[in-house]
């Protein structure tokens, strides 16, 4: 005979006053989690009361029901309906829905509440906000409703928005959340797919490698070209920019590569075609010149376009009212915005009125042109006023009034048709007072032998005047490019760089040193033969800068294959300890395209081990030398971290040598390194658990 099974009997739910409801003391949950009470007190207010209380009869000693009601689950619910009684929104006698346990234990039951809770799986996150998006709810009220932000709305709806072959994937587990993250870069299902498909037969499936292969070929909104034509125009124009919302990307990648070009080559076409209205001889046109392109070429001396009555008037009333205000809040700790702001709006136009166009003569600019290219900011550059030595004028011999004679006399000596015609008279003897005649030639060289060596004696016990002589040969090469009006026989050569390194012409360095120049050449004259006068008129502080300036430029500490120097090198790196040169602060960054991409996988290694620690370089050292150039580049961002002929001797820690498993490591042909373990399972959960953290909150 079968025994029927007792069926389940569930407990039973009522309404309760709310006064007559008490937080139990066995509620579990002991830790804030989640949102706030506050947060979910407005929640009811909107939207009611979505989950009823565990709630259990309170017991006198007698065994006797009170009449009021402990509450081990819920507790969270309760406070959020006990600030709405206290703000008076709630009635204290508001019926609160309830379900009564006559048995069991209240901890079991509070526990059973919080551990057996499923939580939402993401993708249903992701899907129900895009249906509420669907639905017509902004990302402002769907942030709102939810308390979470609109940066964290718009990173659901683009999870939502990828390929739903993809969302498939990572609902069956195929793929993790930073991997589906990964893939939000594009919004091109069908490169999306493409992707993933490449990433099944691939090695390293890692979310930094997925957005590579999604952004291959795809140019930085960060670049020059990019910020020259500008994101809005580029989009305007058809263009499509790749975002990640996951991560910072400096604007996200500009995918119509062609499109740029084009973009680039047209507005650049449109500047120059302004500039040539100008009457240049020549105009040349590129997006980058390679460093040096001015080398050999002298720059014209322009004027200054001085400024008018009323724009002076402008310019000191500006200039007076930003000397007041940076008076007044000097000692402010934090200046008030609109303060803030008016400063930064004179500094602008003050930094306006520096900077006056400058005119050329129009013979001048007739044999001259100018450079128009891209400036590393993205602005637009151009050089005017170059000429080129093949568009200078001849240099006519000069010549004595003697010389200019003899062909005269010689010409008188013949008649017209050629035949030479002889003097029958005697030449009379001058006399010793009719005339001076030249000094001869070897006199002249005899007598300036000895004004030489006087000079020299004489230049040797005045340093300020061999000082000021130096200065002005050198000067005299470096802005007028010839040193014929100095009688100083010094000569001033600066390194022509044959080999460009990448990015040398936009480098921090060099827009110092053309900005620095640029400078200089406003202050000097407009022709050389003023330049001593102008130059024994200035201050020492100002010589000594300019000479700096000067001698600067001469500086040679290129390695070249076939010009060994190892004293010039062991004189560089005194050079470098004297002037306290630190390459990272002048702004050098190791980068794959200037370093990482161009060594192997062994000094990559060595490289993060000395900045990051040998562990870091152990989590990099199973990938291939592309991906592991790429993620080094990350690692090392913002260390500091030099190679050697970078560093300066002494100077701090960049002068370190390799220690630990980096400077163990044995490099084969092929450029390859063992690295010691791997990161343990646990390090590689804990740092999923972190990101996926981040991502999902």
């Amino acid at each position: 005979m079968a025994i029927a099974k007792k069926k389940i009997t569930l407990s039973p739910s009522r309404d309760i006053p709310f006064n007559q409801l008490v937080l139990s003391q066995s509620n579990v949950r002991r830790v804030k989690a989640g949102v706030s009470v506050e947060e979910l007190a407005e929640d009811i207010a909107r939207r009611g009361l979505l989950q009823g209380l565990s709630v259990r009869p309170v017991i006198d000693q007698a065994g006797i029901e009170t009449g009021m009601f402990e509450i081990p689950a819920g507790g969270r619910r309760y406070r959020a309906l006990e600030l709405l009684v206290k703000q008076k929104r709630l009635a204290k006698t508001a019926p609160v829905p309830c379900v009564v346990r006559e048995s069991g234990i209240a901890e079991e039951d509070s526990l059973a509440e919080n551990v057996q809770r499923a939580p939402l799986h993401p993708l249903d996150q992701f899907r129900a906000f895009l249906a509420l998006r669907e639905k017509g709810q902004s990302e402002e009220e769907i942030a709102a409703a939810f308390f979470v932000s609109v940066n964290v709305v718009k990173q659901r709806l683009k999870l939502a928005s990828v390929s739903p072959t993809l969302l498939d994937v990572y609902a069956e587990d195929g793929m993790t959340l930073d991997q589906l993250m990964a893939f939000t870069v594009s919004g091109d299902h069908e490169r999306q797919e493409q992707v993933f498909e490449r990433l099944q037969h691939a090695y390293d499936k890692q979310p930094y490698a997925i957005r590579r292969m999604l952004t291959e070929g795809a140019v930085r909104a960060s670049e020059k070209r990019a910020q020259f034509i500008g994101i809005d125009a580029y989009v305007a124009a058809g263009g499509t920019v790749l975002r990640d919302l996951f991560q910072g990307d400096d604007g996200g990648w500009l995918q119509d590569v062609a499109l740029v070009d084009q973009m680039v080559t047209d507005k650049l076409k449109a500047e120059s075609d302004a500039i040539a209205a100008e009457g240049w001889r020549w105009i040349e046109v590129a997006p980058d010149f390679a460093y040096g392109h001015t080398f050999g070429l002298r720059q014209l001396r322009g004027e200054t376009v001085p400024l008018t009555a009323e724009e002076e008037a402008t310019r000191d009333a500006f200039q007076a009212e930003f000397d007041r205000l940076s008076e007044e809040y000097q000692d402010a700790d934090d200046l008030p915005d609109a303060v803030d702001e008016r400063l930064s709006e004179l500094e602008t136009a003050l930094e306006g009125f520096q900077s006056l166009p400058v005119v050329f003569d129009q013979a001048e600019i007739g044999r001259a042109g100018a450079f128009v290219s891209i400036a590393h900011d993205g602005q637009l550059r151009i050089e005017r006023g170059y000429v080129r030595p093949e568009d200078e004028l001849p240099v006519e011999p000069e010549t004595d009034a003697a010389e200019e004679e003899a062909p005269r006399a010689a010409a008188e000596s013949f008649d017209s048709a050629g035949v030479e015609v002889v003097a029958h008279e005697p030449m009379a003897e001058p006399e010793e007072d009719e005339g001076l005649s030249p000094i001869s030639d070897r006199l002249m060289t005899e007598l300036t032998s000895h004004r030489t060596l006087g000079l020299r004696q004489a230049l040797g016990e005045r340093p300020d005047v061999a000082f000021l002589a130096a200065l002005h040969v050198m000067t005299l090469k470096t802005f007028y490019h010839y040193g014929s009006d100095s009688c100083l026989e010094l000569d001033l050569k600066s390194v022509t760089f044959g080999t460009q390194a990448p990015g040398l012409n936009d480098s921090a360095s060099a827009e110092a040193i053309r900005a620095r120049h640029e400078s200089w050449a406003k202050a000097l004259p407009k022709e050389s033969a003023d330049l001593w006068a102008v130059l024994q008129e200035w201050d020492g502080d100002s010589r000594e800068s300019l000479f700096a300036h000067v001698v600067s430029l001469s500086v040679n500490a290129v390695h070249e294959a076939w010009n060994r120097r190892p004293r010039a090198f062991a004189h560089a790196d005194r050079l470098a300890q004297a002037v306290e040169l630190d390459m990272a602060a002048a702004g050098w960054k190791p980068t794959v395209v200037n370093f990482l991409g161009r060594v192997t996988k062994a000094r990559i290694l060595q490289a993060v081990a000395e900045a990051k620690g040998p562990r870091a370089a152990d989590r990099i050292a199973h990938l291939k030398k592309g991906d592991m150039a790429t993620e080094a580049e990350t690692l090392l961002a913002d260390t500091g971290w030099l190679p050697e002929p970078l560093r300066t001797p002494g100077n701090g820690s960049a002068d370190t040598a390799p220690t630990g498993a980096a400077g163990e490591q044995t490099t084969a042909e092929g450029g390859e390194t063992a690295m010691g373990d791997q990161m343990t399972s646990h390090e590689n959960e804990l740092a999923d658990d972190v990101s996926h953290a981040i991502a999902a909150e």
